[in-house]
């Protein structure tokens, strides 16, 4: 045997072997075809493969995620807004995810495209900015239930951004700054009627107890006349003025 017969030979093994054995990773799995019928789905592992007559098709069945580009939705309170979001997927079934569709990659992500501008297209826009949890629930049980033949577990949509226009913005901006002054105002309101119930109790208490009105006309009086440079009018008691009133004249 000459020197390329021998290496015609050892090409030829190695083809062979190579054809025959793959090795499948944990998180892969072969789907088999036999002169192209489908036989199985097999690893992970150490696969054996008749050669040149089967071929497989390698599924990944780790998470992966959608970025769902920017799309122009109108709000059914006619509000146009931009929104785009993620979803996270997985395949649970590499048979129908091989079988049944083209490309399963590419199909969810026309599927969650166009199932984001029919659901938001139904809410209007204080549910698109203050619902957000409840409307990624909706999403997700709206596309699991268009991509579950295909062998595709939904696992979560999340929306990442909702882009309003500048009038809008500023509407939304002036309506909170209304709401904030109105809460200013009721505030303000508020104290201000605490603040006046407070003085008719005082004003009763010290009414009806004299000493007491007299103790804080002193403490006033104190309180005044330690400032510099202050003068102090005194008002003359109403009974001193009563009693020079009804003094008789000589």
């Amino acid at each position: 045997m000459t020197l390329f017969q021998a290496l015609v030979l050892a090409g030829v093994v190695v083809l062979l072997l190579a054809n025959t054995f793959r090795i499948i990773r944990e998180y892969d799995r072969a789907v088999v075809f036999r002169l192209g019928k489908f036989v199985g789905v097999k690893g992970p592992g150490f696969v054996w493969l008749i050669p040149f007559i089967d071929r497989i098709v390698r599924v990944d069945l780790r998470i992966h995620t959608e970025d769902i580009p920017p799309q122009d939705i109108i709000t059914r309170d006619n509000v146009s807004v931009t929104v785009n979001a993620v979803v996270y997927r997985r395949i649970v079934d590499a048979e129908r995810a091989i079988l049944a569709v083209e490309d399963v990659a590419f199909a969810t992500a026309q599927i969650a495209q166009t199932t984001l501008r029919s659901a938001l297209g139904r809410a209007d826009l204080s549910a698109l900015l203050m619902e957000q949890e409840r409307l990624s629930t909706d999403l997700q049980a709206m596309i699991s239930a268009q991509v579950g033949e295909w062998g595709v577990e939904i696992l979560s949509v999340e929306l990442k951004d909702v882009q309003l226009p500048e009038q809008m913005k500023r509407a939304l901006a002036r309506r909170a700054e209304a709401e904030r002054e109105r809460r200013a105002k009721v505030i303000h309101a508020q104290g201000e009627q605490a603040s006046a119930q407070r003085l008719v109790e005082s004003a009763d208490i010290l009414s009806a107890t004299p000493a007491a009105l007299h103790l804080r006309f002193l403490q006033s009086i104190s309180e005044v006349a330690a400032e510099d440079n202050s003068t102090v009018v005194l008002p003359l008691p109403m009974e001193l003025a009563r009693l020079f009133a009804e003094r008789p004249k000589p």
